[in-house]
């Protein structure tokens, strides 16, 4: 979230950033958090002045009985009692005010940098590049729905029956090609000196509200309301967590961590072909890549991540591009996001497997990551970054629909070895 420092120092700076983000009250709640800090700072001021004389006049008050001045002490007594209660009022307006702020501080997005887009929709994205190695498929081609049905790959009504639509049940090389691109996709983030975490894929309210997907994303979430908790959307979450209210060494930094979960997300799908199939689950696998960095550093970090994902892509010999996201189409936590879309020849049409963003101290600052600087012992608060590299189901209809020969289903070579084969027929 964003610091009462950033929103009372540079409140023009915030507004701006916040109206490039499509923020609709930004102005009114922007003047009722320095409205209420005014109040909480105003109360503050008063509690310590009371404090200070009431510690005055009560050592006055022993030195009034032993002169025998039992009147005056007794007058003193009562002016003390007085602040007392004076103060309880004050501390009361300190935390109300305190709690207010933190609330609304929570509705306040992130602010976007400088060179992110002007826009609102995905329309107004920017694309940043794009590779033309599309290939040149026959007019009867199969979208990969039917494709995973004629080679037995998916079972869906196999998933509806156990459990409900969004989660496909993946069957002899559907099943071996998911474990592949796992395994690929980790250990060419370990290749890049990533280090492998396996967290757990349900979550408290406290990672909810670090990361950022509390409150906004709260009906988006799968909720545990026996245990009160939370299926993760993404292991940026228990990831990024990790380091709540923890303290790093500069030296530690950059910090690189990636891990396979599977992911969870309620999102309502509606009909037709750019939900069906693989396009649209609420439950998939996915390699996310995490990394905690310096305020100086972190952008260079952005470009080896986004660096990453696109030599991904690259081996995986799919037509890609990469779309530098407007302000109104990033999400609510980030300060800059790049997507990563593969061209599906069948379905004529781009889809999203990745996004890579930097999130500034947006993050950070709920979760109270911070870093001890080297020079002169001062903390100061991280930056926090993460990116999928890669999301499965997508890719995985990229591959089938692209890939598609009269005889089978061609495997690109750099999974051949996961796979064991290099053709599906």
């Amino acid at each position: 979230m964003l610091t009462i420092k950033q929103i009372t120092e540079q409140t023009e700076l915030v507004l701006k950033g916040l109206k490039k983000k499509h923020f609709s009250n930004a102005e009114e709640v922007i003047n009722k958090i320095i409205e209420l800090n005014n109040i909480r700072k105003k109360s503050q001021a008063q509690l310590d002045n009371n404090l200070a004389e009431s510690k005055k006049l009560a050592a006055g008050i022993g030195q009034l009985m032993k002169a025998g001045q039992a009147e005056e002490a007794e007058k003193i007594k009562a002016q003390v009692a007085v602040l007392k209660e004076t103060n309880k009022e004050l501390e009361t307006a300190m935390t109300n005010a305190e709690n207010d702020i933190q609330s609304l501080l929570y509705t306040i997005p992130n602010i976007p940098y400088d060179d992110v887009p002007e826009g609102k929709t995905a329309e107004d994205n920017v694309i940043a590049k794009q590779v033309e190695n599309i290939p040149t498929l026959p007019d009867d081609v199969l979208p990969h729905w039917e494709l995973a049905r004629k080679y037995n790959l998916i079972d869906w009504e196999l998933g509806v029956k156990i459990t409900g639509a969004g989660f496909p049940v993946y069957i002899g090389k559907g099943a071996r090609l998911q474990r592949a691109l796992i395994d690929f996709f980790l250990d060419e983030a370990t290749k890049a000196g990533y280090t492998e975490i396996m967290p757990p894929t349900v979550v408290n309210q406290d990672s909810g509200y670090g990361t950022g997907q509390l409150p906004d994303k709260e009906g988006q979430m799968y909720h545990c309301q026996l245990d009160d908790l939370y299926l993760i959307p993404t292991a940026e979450v228990p990831v990024t967590n990790i380091y709540r209210d923890v303290i790093l060494d500069e030296k530690q930094l950059p910090i690189k961590n990636c891990a396979y979960t599977q992911c969870f997300r309620r999102e309502a799908g509606s009909y037709g072909k750019d939900v069906r199939g693989l396009n649209r689950l609420h439950e998939f696998s996915k390699v996310e890549i995490v990394r905690i960095d310096t305020p100086q550093h972190s952008k260079e970090s952005h470009k080896e991540m986004l660096a990453h994902v696109e030599g991904l892509l690259q081996k995986l010999e799919l037509p890609y591009r990469i779309l530098h996201l407007c302000g109104g189409d990033m999400s609510f936590t980030a300060a800059t996001c790049y997507d990563f879309e593969v061209y599906s020849e069948a379905q004529k049409r781009w889809l999203e497997v990745s996004s890579v963003s930097n999130f500034d101290t947006y993050q950070a600052n709920r979760l109270k990551c911070r870093y001890r600087k080297a020079e002169d012992k001062k903390t100061e608060l991280c930056h926090t970054l993460n990116g999928s590299a890669l999301a499965l189901p997508r890719i995985v209809a990229a591959l089938l629909e692209n890939n598609q020969t009269p005889e089978g289903i061609r495997i690109p070579k750099a999974l051949v070895p996961y796979c064991g084969f290099d053709i599906i027929d």
